[in-house]
């Protein structure tokens, strides 16, 4: 059936009235926002014919996803968090700022409270037997001025694709630090070459996803947040050049803009004087802040995030 049932002035009624528009209890921002979405919601079952079946099936499904704690996956698989970004992009440009990193999803796998070092850190804890790499570079602002004092918070997973906190064989924190620039705003890492992943095995995004046709694999990355008083926090990762995925990540994470050449040293002088005994990857990559406008809106997000044990 394509032709709709019910009239758009029986559904904008339904959904005032659910929504309590006609009463001044309540808040109006909330009102607001749930009478669209009951409005756009009711449409959509309208004009698609959703059954019974269907409607409650996708109810099941949200269900399960929230007691599994899915919707951090989901929300990226279905690009609504890139489209958060893209909208944040257009706020910057109408209100003049320009010039600063791109910014990228978060993700879930977010964790606060990383050890704080100054100036460089190592990440891994030496037991994943993965590539070393060396990642370092600058924090500057708009003008080129290197930032004294910000910090790089960074996160990634290990050479299995595995977060420490989410997998438990891993140690508190591994792969996760905060890092305080020095005086010339430089920071730099030791850590390992990350893998990517893929959603986990029977998880509903992985369900959702093939049955859209999609597969459900990240390519290899590495997450920051640079914060700094007086300029936008700025959100972000960089990917791995070379990865499979790299141009077909299911959670809309990659940018151009954010795939540094990655230097792969197998020369025994510079391996000897990087004190390994194998090859290693080496990453520059520098980050820009925009000062703090109030004309945008704010980069600072406040969500739900898992908490260290």
């Amino acid at each position: 059936m394509s032709d709709s049932l019910i009239g758009k002035d029986v559904i904008a009624a339904l959904a005032a009235s659910a929504a309590g528009l006609h009463g001044a209890d309540g808040n109006p921002r909330v009102k607001q926002v749930v009478n669209r979405l009951l409005v756009d919601l009711m449409v959509a079952i309208d004009e698609l014919d959703i059954s019974m079946d269907e409607f409650w099936t996708g109810i099941a499904y949200l269900t399960q996803a929230g007691k599994q704690n899915e919707f951090g996956l989901i929300v990226p698989g279905v690009v609504l968090e890139h489209f958060l970004d893209l909208r944040l992009d257009e706020a910057e440009r109408r209100a003049g700022i320009t010039g600063g990193t791109a910014r990228t999803i978060e993700g879930p796998l977010y964790i606060a409270g990383a050890p704080l070092s100054k100036g460089e850190a190592r990440l891994d804890d030496g037991t994943d037997d993965g590539q070393v790499l060396f990642m370092e570079g600058q924090v500057r602002d708009i003008l080129g001025k290197p930032i004294s004092g910000a910090i790089v918070d960074v996160w990634h997973a290990n050479t299995m694709g595995n977060y420490s906190h989410f997998d438990p064989t891993q140690a508190a924190y591994n792969l996760r630090r905060r890092i305080e620039t020095d005086e010339e705003g430089r920071y730099r890492f030791r850590s390992i070459m990350p893998s990517g992943y893929a959603c986990p095995r029977g998880s509903q995004t992985e369900k959702l996803l093939k049955a859209v046709g999609r597969h459900g694999n990240r390519p290899a990355h590495v997450h920051f947040f640079i914060t700094s008083p007086g300029h936008r926090k700025l959100t972000t990762q960089i990917n791995i050049d070379g990865d499979k995925y790299l141009y077909d990540d299911f959670a809309f994470g990659t940018r151009s803009e954010l795939i540094p050449v990655v230097e792969h040293v197998s020369d025994a002088r510079k391996i000897d004087q990087a004190g390994l005994n194998k090859p290693f990857a080496r990453i520059r990559f520098d980050f820009t802040l925009a000062k703090s406008a109030i004309a945008a809106p704010t980069t600072i997000v406040n969500r739900e995030h898992a908490e260290a044990a």
